[in-house]
C-alpha cells in the first residue's frame, strides 16, 4: 500500500491518521469537508482536496483521478446538518437518503461503504496505525474511581451499551444508579454539559462501542474536550470500553483529568 485516501471528518481524529500514516512512507490524498475539517491536515498530507458536505459523487471523481483503491474514513461530521433544507447535496447522496430505510448513523455509512466498494475503493479500518491509541482495560490515570463510583460504571455499561445498539448514542451520564443524560445528535459534550446541569457535580460519564461496531467508521473518540466538557460540571469519572475507544492525544487528555482530579478507566463490556 504506496498510497490512500483519507476522507476526513471533524476532531484531531484524521490530523492524527495522517501523522501515523507518513510515519510509515505511506503516502495520503485527504478530502476534507467543509465546516467539519480541523485547519492543519494540508500540511499533512500529499494532497488535499475540499467538497461540501453531500458531494458524495465529488469525493468519487477524486479518487477515481488519483488512483485510490484504499481509502479510511477518520472523523465523524455533525450530522444535524443533513437535516437542513439548505444544504446542497449532490444526485448521487440524495439517491442515498432516498434509499435509506432510516438515517441511523450505521445505515447511512454503511450504503456509502457500498458505493465506494461500487467505485473501486475499498474502505479499511479507520484505526489503522493507531491501534496504540486503542486503551487496553484498566485505570488510565493516577485517580482511580470511588467505589461508588466503580457502581455506577457497572450500573451504565450495560445500559450504554444497549443505548449504543439502538444507535441513539454512544455516551451516558450516570449518577447514583440513575441514567441521568443520554447522547443524542448534538454530540457528547452536549449531553456531559446536561448531565452536569440536571444532576451537579460527581457524575459518571460512560462511552462505548456499538454492540457489534463496524471499526471502519463512527467509532467512540474521546479527547482532552470531553475531559474539559466534565471538568465544567464537575463530573469526576470516564469509563470507556477498552479496545474500541480511540483517545486523542491521549498524554495531554490523561494529565488534564489527573489534574481535575477526573478518574479515567477503560473497561471490558
Amino acid at each position: 500500500m504506496e498510497t490512500i485516501g483519507l476522507i476526513a471528518g471533524k476532531s484531531d481524529f484524521p490530523l492524527l491518521f495522517a501523522k501515523a500514516a507518513k510515519s510509515k512512507g505511506i503516502k495520503v490524498v485527504a478530502i476534507g469537508i467543509e465546516g467539519e475539517t480541523k485547519p492543519g491536515l494540508e500540511r499533512l498530507v500529499d494532497k488535499f482536496y475540499r467538497v461540501r458536505l453531500g458531494e458524495l459523487s465529488r469525493v468519487l471523481e477524486i479518487f477515481k483521478s488519483e488512483g485510490i483503491k484504499r481509502a479510511v474514513m477518520a472523523g465523524g461530521i455533525t450530522k444535524s446538518r443533513i437535516f437542513n433544507e439548505a444544504l446542497k447535496i449532490d444526485g448521487l447522496m440524495k439517491s442515498i437518503l432516498v434509499k435509506a430505510l432510516d438515517k441511523k448513523d450505521d445505515t447511512l455509512l454503511s450504503m456509502i461503504t457500498s458505493t465506494l466498494k461500487s467505485a473501486g475503493v475499498e474502505l479499511l479500518d479507520s484505526t489503522l496505525f493507531l491501534e496504540d491509541l486503542l486503551p487496553d482495560e484498566g485505570a488510565l490515570t493516577k485517580e482511580k474511581p470511588a467505589s461508588a463510583q466503580e457502581e455506577d460504571i457497572k450500573f451504565g455499561s450495560r445500559i450504554a451499551k444497549e443505548v449504543a445498539g439502538l444507535d441513539i448514542g454512544l455516551s451516558i451520564f450516570v449518577k447514583d444508579k440513575a441514567v441521568i443524560a443520554v447522547e443524542d445528535i448534538e454530540g457528547t459534550d452536549a449531553m456531559i454539559r446536561r448531565g452536569g446541569r440536571l444532576a451537579g457535580p460527581d457524575g459518571v460519564v460512560i462511552k462505548v462501542a456499538r454492540p457489534k461496531q463496524n471499526m471502519k467508521f463512527d467509532i467512540p473518540v474521546i479527547g482532552p474536550q470531553t475531559i474539559r466538557s466534565m471538568a465544567e460540571v464537575k463530573a469526576n469519572c470516564l469509563a470507556i470500553e477498552a479496545k474500541k475507544t480511540l483517545i486523542i492525544d491521549k498524554e495531554e487528555t490523561v494529565a488534564l483529568a489527573d489534574n481535575n482530579g477526573i478518574s479515567m478507566m477503560a473497561v471490558k463490556i
